[in-house]
């Protein structure tokens, strides 16, 4: 399991549908919301 690095919940990366790279690694996201906000500004989240 993989943990959304916005909202810290977690996700099976084998079958997470939102997924985003950033500088070579994968981040996993429970909704697209998540992943929206992480991809405006990912360096707040890791």
């Amino acid at each position: 399991m993989a943990q959304d690095p916005v909202c810290n919940m977690d996700v099976d990366e084998k079958t997470a549908k939102y997924v985003s790279e950033y500088k070579g690694k994968k981040y996993f996201f429970c909704a697209p919301g998540c992943k929206a906000m992480f991809e405006r500004d990912p360096e707040q989240f890791i």
